[in-house]
Formats: C-alpha cells, sequence, structure tokens
C-alpha cells in the first residue's frame, strides 16, 4: 500500500497510481476554518478541546491525524507551531489554542469584535465572523534558522509517523500582485517592478536553495502564491504579465527543478485561463485551487487544454454556492461531476476550491470528503471519455 508521500509523487511524474491522492489542510489556501474544524470534529464525536490556530488572519485550523485518518487524507502541513501559544475562546463553546507572542495586544470589544494590533498595523474579527480582515500581520519573528531547525525536525516526524505528501509554503512570491498600488505601478513604472523583481528573485532563489539543502525529499512541493485574477476576469493581461512577472518565475522554477526533485505549485483565485499557458511556460507544475465557478474556468475545457502539463490540486467542490448552501446530496453530486473531470486520465489531487469556510455545516464536509473518497476507488476513467 502507498503511503501519501509516495501517492503524490506517482501523481506529480504522471506514473500509474492506485488512486488520486486526497488532501486536507496542507496549504493555507486547502484548509478548513477553525470554526467549521471544531463543528466537525463535534459532528464525529472526536474532542474539540486541542484544536491549534495555523494561520490566525484566516483563522485555519491544523487538521489532525485523526481526521486526517478519517478521510483517508494524503497530505500534511509542514507547520512547526508557534513559539507560545494561549487558550482562545472567542464565543460559546469554541476552544482553540492561538499563537501570542507575534502580536502587541489582542482584545475583546464591547460589540464582541476582537481587535490584534503588532505595531501600527491592525486587524479584526467581526463579531459573528469566521476570519480577521485587515492588515496581514506577520505571525512568526523568530529567526530564519531557528524556523529552518524546526521545519526539518516536523519534516522527520511526519515521515516517521505515515509519510504523508508535503506542500512547502515559504512565502515564496509569483512576482505580481493583485493590490491596487502595484496594477497601478505596472503601468506607469514598469522598469521599477521589474528591479524590484530581480532584488526579490535574488532572495527567493538564496531562500528556497538553504530550503532545498535542509528539507531534500522530505517535500515534494514548493508553493509560489500571487492572486491573478478577479471572479470575472485576470487582474493583469498576459502581455504586461509576460514582461513583468514571467521571466522571473521562470528562474526560479528553473532554479527549483535543477536543484531538487520538487514541484513548483501556484496558488492563483480567479479567472486566470488566459494566463495559465504562460504558467505553464513560467515552469508552473501545479495550478491551485482551481476556481471553477469564476468565468472563462470551465473545468472540462482546463483539462482539455492543459491536462497533460498542469496538475489540477483542487477544483474537487464548488466552495461558492454548492458547499457552503447545498445540501449534502448537492455536494456529492458536485464532487461526482468535477472529479468525474478533473480527475479523468490522472494529474489530479482532490480539494474544494479554497478553504472550508466557518460557517459550512459538518455533514457538507463529511459528504464531500467521503465522495472523493469513494471515487478515488471506483474504476479509472480515461481522460477522452470524461471530455467526451
Amino acid at each position: 500500500m502507498l503511503t501519501g508521500r509516495q501517492r503524490l509523487l506517482k501523481t506529480l511524474r504522471r506514473e500509474p497510481v492506485d488512486r488520486f491522492p486526497i488532501d486536507l489542510g496542507a496549504h493555507f489556501s486547502t484548509g478548513i476554518s477553525a470554526f467549521a474544524y471544531w463543528n466537525l470534529r463535534r459532528h464525529l464525536g472526536l474532542d474539540t478541546g486541542r484544536i491549534e490556530v495555523v494561520d490566525p488572519s484566516q483563522f485555519l485550523a491544523r487538521v489532525d491525524d485523526d481526521v486526517r485518518a478519517r478521510f483517508h487524507v494524503d497530505t500534511a502541513l509542514l507547520h512547526a507551531g508557534w513559539a507560545q501559544t494561549a487558550r482562545w475562546n472567542p464565543r460559546g463553546d469554541y476552544a482553540f489554542t492561538l499563537p501570542w507572542s507575534f502580536v502587541d495586544g489582542a482584545e475583546r470589544q464591547d460589540d464582541g469584535d476582537w481587535i490584534i494590533r503588532k505595531g501600527s498595523q491592525r486587524t479584526r474579527l467581526p463579531a459573528g465572523g469566521y476570519f480577521f480582515d485587515g492588515d496581514w500581520i506577520s505571525h512568526d519573528d523568530r529567526p530564519e534558522g531557528e524556523r529552518l531547525e524546526l521545519l526539518v525536525r516536523e519534516a522527520r516526524r511526519l515521515r516517521a509517523h505515515d509519510d504523508p505528501g508535503i506542500l512547502l509554503m515559504g512565502g515564496f512570491w509569483a512576482f505580481a500582485s493583485d493590490h491596487p498600488d502595484w496594477l497601478m505601478r505596472s503601468a506607469e513604472d514598469p522598469d521599477g517592478i521589474c528591479a524590484e523583481n530581480e532584488r526579490r528573485l535574488e532572495e527567493q532563489i538564496a531562500r528556497v536553495g538553504r530550503l532545498i539543502d535542509a528539507l531534500g525529499d522530505h517535500v515534494q512541493v514548493v508553493e509560489v502564491n500571487s492572486d491573478l485574477g478577479s471572479q470575472r476576469a485576470p487582474f493583469i493581461g498576459p502581455r504586461s504579465w509576460c514582461r513583468l512577472a514571467q521571466p522571473y518565475l521562470r528562474r526560479f522554477c528553473d532554479f527549483v527543478h535543477r536543484n531538487s526533485d520538487w514541484k513548483v505549485f501556484i496558488h492563483s483565485c480567479g479567472s486566470i485561463q488566459p494566463l495559465i499557458p504562460h504558467l505553464v511556460d513560467a515552469g508552473i507544475d501545479i495550478l491551485n485551487p482551481v476556481q471553477v465557478t469564476a468565468a472563462n474556468m470551465d473545468p472540462a475545457e482546463l483539462k482539455r487544454r492543459f491536462g497533460d502539463r498542469l496538475v489540477f490540486w483542487g477544483g474537487g467542490c464548488a466552495t461558492q454556492g454548492v458547499l457552503d448552501r447545498g445540501t449534502p446530496e448537492q455536494v456529492r453530486a458536485n464532487v461526482r461531476d468535477l472529479v468525474g473531470t478533473l480527475g479523468a486520465g490522472g494529474g489530479f489531487v482532490f480539494n474544494q476550491v479554497h478553504n472550508i469556510m466557518g460557517d459550512v455545516p459538518p455533514a457538507n464536509v463529511v459528504a464531500m470528503l467521503d465522495q472523493a473518497w469513494e471515487l478515488a476507488n471506483a474504476p479509472a476513467r480515461p481522460a477522452a471519455a470524461a471530455a467526451g
């Protein structure tokens, strides 16, 4: 029987594999809100008293080994934990452990809002909300050497425990931004952006080189991140992107591929089909989250055009309108439809489109993951049959 690491490697290499891998929470865009996770654990009859928040901004939970085993998850988050944690009781019976060392203050307001401050930065969790909004506060101030040592220790622990597939989040940027200031500068000061990207590229290559040397084959995938699309279209046209971002992304991917067996995963939300050929040309191996509800992101078209060159990591269940508001049977039907298309012929890692939000019913989470497991063990369909 294959381990999760072995299954993911075969999928990424497009080798014959027993089934497609299943992911839940290996990345901060493939995970589950701590609120939804609390409800899921209670629904499953599991202990809710030790939930760890690994991303305080999005308020995401670490997916524990018992939940990974229940849903046959092949991946695990490589996260070394925080230097200091404390109990967080935002409302009702919820109980989480939250890192406190990275903030200067956390205060509950009279209206029920939580405010977190660090220096001049400020972010808010509204009463009744499920994640923080405001400044994206840096979560970890530990020296790089200490962080790296902890990552190596955690990677070895995971390898010895059940050998899951690991995607490394290293804070690597894909050299383009959806921030309005950056988009304005892309038109007004393209030379300045290219100079900044050159400097950033040097720093990122040095840092990923240190990670490759330290983590080796414990890791299978490294991510880069740039949200390139809105719900309707890319934020930037292909011509501008190819001038401002592609040369630097290509050099980053080339370095990773020359110096390791790692694959490069890009997280980009939105409608980005016009940019996908250029992402492939830059060396991107894996696309996430495959936002199938955005314009021009039809899964059959994506599979037909790019299925032989990209692995789709995500797109397995629509989080907009189905997972959040549908019935369990509607969730199952959506999973069957999307997996039947994106999973046909291989090159697919199951995950929902982006994170499971805080108000998603636990029965829908169970329906989604159980349906994925059933499909993973069904007879394989060739890509041509699915497209037809």
